[in-house]
């Protein structure tokens, strides 16, 4: 049988287990992935905690803990002493904050019963912003080095947009966004599957991986562009490409997501800092922040500039590629804002050589 300081014990064991695992998880995000929208975060989630727990009054827990009589406290795995690095460390943590939610919750229901929802509402949180600190380590990884990407249309014909795409990857953009209004579905789908075709086809210039190599787990990623589609989940999961791109007035995150798949790249454009951190939230692998400068492809009533664009460098580490009027001649202020990633459209695909064009724009990035 339970006796009565039992539920204090399990109640005050778990507070300090989520409260210890909650900041080493800020820790991460604060210092490893140097992302101050989710250190917010996940120091507002502590607080919370904090204010939850304060319903069991100190005096209390200290008279029911046991520490040195505890038969946990010896209780361990080999697992437990090893980690090959930061990220394994917060994701230990994150699952170990989770247990003690689920733990906090259930007991609360026998001594502290008008807190129980609360702890609830936390352990559901915790899930959200779980899984936006997963998704911005994976996106960094997956588009790694990507820098620049060029957003196309279909061209008049399937030879010309094969001769640009053809230039694109020489260049080695790392990304190649399809977004064209004026072709019917038909084409859309043919251009679309013409770009994903282009881009999984080997590059002439890049040697062959040997077979230990690609055995032995180290051969180097993908370096042809990844292809978005504009708008259209549905042509996205048809031609197989990398991911779709949504504006603020397309369907949600989650609804393209149930299209796509769970592990292609689905990028936001935002405008305000606002949609920006609300889009780390929803879902979103990497965002669109502009637009920048004015554009010769597209119209907005008003230009954020380069107050978002530093907006988002210092708060968010989510991939994010400022866009909008970016050329060669004003490239540099943008990275002087502080975001190394730029799409771009006509200052590429207008060009008389689109190769030298998108060529000059990496190097400008890369300087």
């Amino acid at each position: 049988m339970m006796s009565d300081s039992a539920p204090i014990r399990i109640l005050d064991a778990s507070l300090n287990r989520a409260a210890e695992g909650l900041r080493v998880v800020e820790d991460y995000v604060r210092f490893v992935l140097d992302d101050r929208h989710l250190t917010e975060q996940f120091k507002q989630l502590r607080h919370d905690l904090a204010a939850a727990g304060s319903q069991l009054p100190l005096p209390e827990r200290h008279a029911a803990r046991d520490t040195r009589s505890d038969v946990g406290t010896t209780v361990s795995t080999p697992s437990e002493g090893t980690r090959r690095e930061a990220w394994e460390v917060c994701i230990a943590s994150l699952e170990r904050v989770k247990q003690s939610l689920r733990s906090l919750e259930e007991f609360s229901k026998v001594s502290l019963p008008a807190v129980a929802a609360e702890f609830e509402r936390l352990r559901y949180w915790l899930y959200t912003l779980e899984a936006a600190v997963g998704r911005t380590v994976d996106a960094n990884e997956r588009l790694g080095e990507a820098r620049l990407y060029v957003l196309v249309d279909g061209c008049d014909s399937e030879a010309a947009f094969a001769a640009l795409v053809d230039q694109l990857i020489a260049a080695r953009v790392g990304v190649i966004q399809l977004r064209d209004k004026r072709l019917d579905d038909r084409e859309l789908i043919a251009r679309a599957r013409q770009l994903v075709a282009a881009c999984q086809t080997p590059s002439p210039h890049t040697p062959p991986i040997s077979p230990d190599l690609a055995r032995s787990g180290l051969a180097p990623t993908r370096s042809s562009p990844l292809v978005i589609i504009n708008d259209r989940p549905d042509v996205a999961a048809i031609v197989g490409a990398d991911g779709v791109h949504l504006g603020q007035d397309d369907m949600r995150v989650k609804d393209a997501r149930a299209i796509v798949g769970p592990r292609q790249l689905i990028g936001v454009s935002t405008h305000s800092i606002e949609q920006a951190r609300a889009a780390v939230l929803d879902g979103a692998n990497y965002l669109g922040v502009g637009p920048t400068f004015p554009s010769q492809t597209k119209s907005f009533d008003a230009f954020p500039g380069l107050d978002f664009v530093q907006q988002v460098a210092a708060e968010i580490r989510l991939p994010a590629f400022a866009i909008g009027g970016i050329t060669q001649q004003n490239v540099g202020e943008v990275a002087a804002a502080g975001l190394r990633r730029i799409a771009v459209a006509s200052a590429v695909t207008a060009a008389p050589r689109p190769q030298a064009a998108a060529e000059a724009l990496r190097t400008a990035l890369h300087q």
